[in-house]
């Protein structure tokens, strides 16, 4: 029976899980605990002969050996391939569930489109979804041990009530080297189209659905078929396997504690016994345990699929469904809200905490915004003002790059052009700002702001104004200078 423990984690409480590391039934306990005494009695016999039976020049060389089988233990990958393997195979796993074949969408639709309240529209409600649960018997039966004990010949098929008589001489005259599984589903297409020439299927459309439905059930039972066939590659599980059992064989030797009085580093305590040795091995033994109980789920193991309850509670189900379930309506009535605009289904203690909670409106429903920036902007304006960003921006640009490139005669007038760039930047900025600014442009107003240190913060609107105004007069004033001395 699958282990459920999903009540019991419900809510997150302090050591919520430290309940479930007492259970025994589905536990690593349970299924690592014969491999974990074994390693564990392996290990006692080696430190058992090393320490009592071994002569001085046989210590010395098995102390050699240990710190190199230690050495070494390391360059096996085993996080790696055995990390890659398990997620692989609990991947495989879920998928397998999810193949599983559930009659409910065809009980459904069967129904409500197969009409007739007569024996004969009893009849084939009964007989179509039948032909859907045998399929799905055979193939369990195919890839499941539990349920082929349960049914181990067609006779037991027969005799349980998924088939008749004579439909088991129908089925074994069909020779076949192949798994028989899709055989009722061919019956369920042909009788299907009885019932629509009969007009038990009012149309066309519900005829399809009907057929799409089985196709859709038939998928999943051949999905079973080929999860069953094409198993993970041999080579990958021997992989594995060697990885898991090669490194704790090497631990037993590497992992010994030796003499502490000859001095080898890492080895001046003698606990006897492992500790985190054994925790490493219940740990990666206990991974690649998972991945055996998971590799095939239709087994007999306490956390693998329950087909037999499947089986039981499918059939019983779809058999209610399609026929004492049929135009079975109860009277309609208004609902206690007929006149209630706003219904509020009631609370009982326990859960009131919930009226108390305000309803979720969106991640920005809280947000605030100055009311400043709260008013539009007529289009004209914003238009205006981008087409003359983008014009000042190019010019500056171009300013920028010629004084880039030209050499300034005196680190005086350089660093004047520089801070005068800088201001009509910002200025630029303050005014109207656009992206438009190159990521060069930007590093060369940070350079100009270290330049300067910590001379004061640059002014800004009329302030502003002026101090570009008299940079451009200095600069004007330097370059006559330069120009009347010769210095150019």
């Amino acid at each position: 029976m699958t282990v459920t423990y999903t009540a019991r984690v419900a809510n997150a409480r302090f050591c919520g899980f430290s309940k479930l590391l007492l259970a025994w039934k589905g536990s690593i306990y349970k299924v690592l605990y014969k491999e974990f005494l074994a390693f564990f009695a392996m290990y006692t016999a080696i430190s058992i002969t090393y320490r009592f039976f071994l002569v001085d020049d046989q210590k010395r060389y098995f102390e050699k050996l240990s710190i190199y089988c230690d050495n070494y233990a390391s360059l096996i990958p085993m996080s790696f391939v055995l990390g890659f393997y398990v997620t692989l195979i609990v991947n495989r796993w879920w998928n397998q569930y999810t193949s599983i074949p559930l009659p409910d969408r065809i009980m459904c639709t069967l129904s409500g489109g197969v009409q007739g309240g007569d024996e004969q529209g009893r009849l084939l409600r009964r007989t179509l979804m039948r032909y859907a649960s045998l399929s799905a018997l055979l193939i369990l039966r195919s890839v499941s041990t539990a349920v082929f004990k349960r049914f181990p010949t067609m006779d037991h098929v027969v005799e349980a009530g998924f088939m008749t008589r004579e439909e088991r001489k129908k089925f074994e005259s069909l020779h076949s080297p192949y798994n028989k599984y899709w055989i009722p589903c061919v019956w369920f297409t042909n009788l299907a189209a009885v019932a629509r020439s009969e007009g038990r299927i009012k149309d066309d459309n519900t005829y399809k659905l009907l057929l799409e439905e089985l196709n859709d059930f038939r998928g999943k039972c051949s999905m079973l078929f080929h999860y069953d066939m094409i198993s993970i590659p041999l080579v990958y599980t021997q992989v594995v396997t060697l990885a898991v059992y090669s490194f704790f064989l090497v631990c037993l030797i590497g992992r010994q504690f030796l003499d502490p009085g000859q001095g080898y580093p890492g080895h001046d305590l003698d606990l006897y016994v492992p500790i985190f040795t054994l925790l490493q091995f219940f740990f990666y033994a206990g991974w690649l345990k998972v991945a055996e109980q998971l590799i095939n789920p239709f087994g007999e193991d306490d956390d693998d699929f329950e087909t037999n309850w499947l089986i039981d509670r499918n059939f019983q189900v779809s058999m209610m469904a399609v026929d004492e379930m049929y135009g079975d309506l109860p009277l309609m009535e208004r609902d206690r809200y007929w006149n209630d605009s706003n219904p509020r289904p009631p609370y009982t203690a326990a859960t009131l905490f919930v009226l108390r909670k305000p309803s979720f409106q969106g991640s920005t429903f809280d947000m605030a915004i100055p009311k400043e920036d709260m008013h539009f902007q007529p289009l004209e304006e914003i238009a205006e003002n981008l087409e003359e960003s983008v014009t000042r921006n190019h010019n500056l640009a171009l300013f920028n790059r010629l004084l880039g490139s030209a050499p300034s005669p005196t680190g005086f007038m350089g660093g004047a052009l520089r801070r005068t760039s800088a201001q009509l930047q910002r200025l630029t900025r303050s005014v109207s700002p656009d992206p438009s600014f190159s990521d060069a442009e930007d590093e060369e107003e940070k350079s100009v702001g270290r330049s300067t240190g910590t001379a004061g913060s640059m002014p800004s609107g009329l302030g502003l104004i002026q101090s570009v105004m008299m940079e451009m007069i200095l600069m004007w004033a330097v370059l006559q200078h330069c120009k009347t001395s010769g210095a150019f």
